[in-house]
């Protein structure tokens, strides 16, 4: 399925001889065959999905009956009527190649409960993997993602989304590590004892000495530093700190959308001295301002309706109907996920842009890329705008197997240095 990766001289040949994307006309045949053999040399390398969520929310774990070839018809607890966005048949025609898996569980203030919940997700996700060898493939190294690629089966990898998930421990970090769990977003939306959320009040002024601790340890042993949901000091702080490049498993481009859980450029700009990878959201919400202004006016609009209809919650109800009748919610097309790709590119450049759509963890994608089969309309796209096809198999999958390359050398190059020891006990917050 997939080639041998060209040399990096190849690619620099390749990218200094394209014409700049304003002079180039593409036609739409010319963009389907572009990202056809892009994508068939570089299959996508998706940075977040949050099926193993879905298996928990929908299913409470128990997959053993879990049709995972078609999940259309599958269950749907909170009675939306919305199917799953993922399953192998919608995988094989979005030319998913490699997966991280999001074994993620909601922010707890009791941190224990969340270090169980997570290793219960790792289980269960593990245990789908294992139950089609045929179409899926664990893997845990860069180079057991290229095997899988070319066996033509997709590589599939943990990442944990939030820090809360390891108690404030670092030996529980290392044991995530060894459970096979490859990258760590310090946080989701909400603060840690020791890094601040971008969503959050600020409570640390970023990281604190044992956050920039747990930085270090994850560097150590090989385990990638995902900066989504953090705050944009927390961003900086880890640059900072880090010896490897670091990723962004799910965000955009906050120069086009506004939203913070965005990167903004000052974090853009350090991206080619770290190395580091922003893979590219799909959620419309993070994508689109004028969607986002609209939230905030709904809100406002609610808010407002509260008052007007106090105790009269009935009222208050169908005024909003009225009010979301002549304000309908605006749609994102995937000329938005493009928007962002060219921004981080303009700012940081063709090496630090990979894809991370967050399916599963949001109610849709974009127009066109509702669900994971959408990935090939998208590289249509940047075809069309004058990406090359070493420009897209960059995008696609190089980039980020180059990210885990270099935290996979800078951990055996560390590999005689003694693990990161904290007093059990002590608090995390300490500044």
């Amino acid at each position: 399925m997939q080639a041998a990766a060209p040399s990096i001289a190849v690619i620099a040949a390749a990218l200094l001889t394209a014409a700049p994307l304003a002079a180039q006309t593409v036609s739409q045949e010319q963009a389907e065959a572009t990202a056809r053999a892009a994508l068939e040399a570089a299959p996508v390398f998706d940075g977040h999905n949050d099926t193993p969520g879905q298996l928990r929310s929908r299913y409470a774990n128990q997959i053993n009956d879990l049709d995972f070839v078609d999940t259309l018809d599958g269950a749907d607890p909170e009675g939306t009527g919305r199917p799953m966005h993922t399953d192998l048949n919608r995988l094989k025609e979005g030319k998913v190649g490699a997966q991280f898996w999001s074994v993620y569980v909601p922010h707890n203030d009791d941190e224990s409960e969340a270090v169980q919940q997570t290793i219960e997700q790792i289980d269960v996700t593990k245990r789908l993997i294992a139950r089609y060898p045929g179409a899926l493939r664990y893997a845990e190294t860069a180079d057991a993602v290229e095997n899988a690629m070319r066996e033509g089966r997709i590589a599939s990898l943990l990442g944990m989304e939030g820090g809360y998930s390891i108690g404030s421990s670092l030996a529980v970090l290392r044991q995530f590590h060894a459970m096979g769990a490859r990258y760590m977003t310090l946080t989701h939306n909400s603060n840690t004892p020791w890094a601040d959320a971008a969503t959050d009040n600020p409570k640390h002024d970023g990281l604190t000495t044992f956050g920039k601790d747990v930085v270090r340890e994850m560097n150590r042993i090989g385990m990638l530093v995902d900066l989504s949901h953090v705050s944009e000091k927390v961003m900086h702080d880890a640059l900072d700190v880090a010896k490897v490049p670091v990723i962004f498993s799910h965000s955009g481009a906050r120069g086009v959308t506004a939203h913070p859980r965005n990167v903004p450029d000052s974090v853009l700009a350090r991206l080619p001295e770290n190395g580091g990878v922003v893979m590219v959201v799909a959620l419309p919400r993070f994508i689109n301002e004028e969607l986002r202004q609209w939230d905030a006016r709904r809100a406002g609009e609610i808010a407002r309706l509260r008052v007007v209809h106090l105790g009269h919650p009935e009222a208050a109800s169908a005024a909003l109907e009225k009010w979301l009748a002549a304000n309908p919610e605006p749609k994102s097309p995937i000329g938005d996920v493009a928007d962002h790709i060219d921004h981080i590119r303009k700012v940081a450049g063709i090496e630090h842009i990979g894809i991370g759509a967050d399916y599963d963890g949001m109610p849709s994608g974009p127009v066109g890329m509702e669900d994971v089969s959408g990935y090939p309309r998208l590289f249509v796209e940047l075809a069309r705008r004058g990406y090359s096809q070493a420009e897209l198999e960059m995008i696609a999958s190089r980039n980020i197997l180059r990210v885990m390359r270099a935290a996979e050398a800078y951990s055996a190059s560390v590999a005689d240095e003694p693990p990161i020891e904290t007093s059990i006990g002590a608090p995390a917050s300490t500044e």
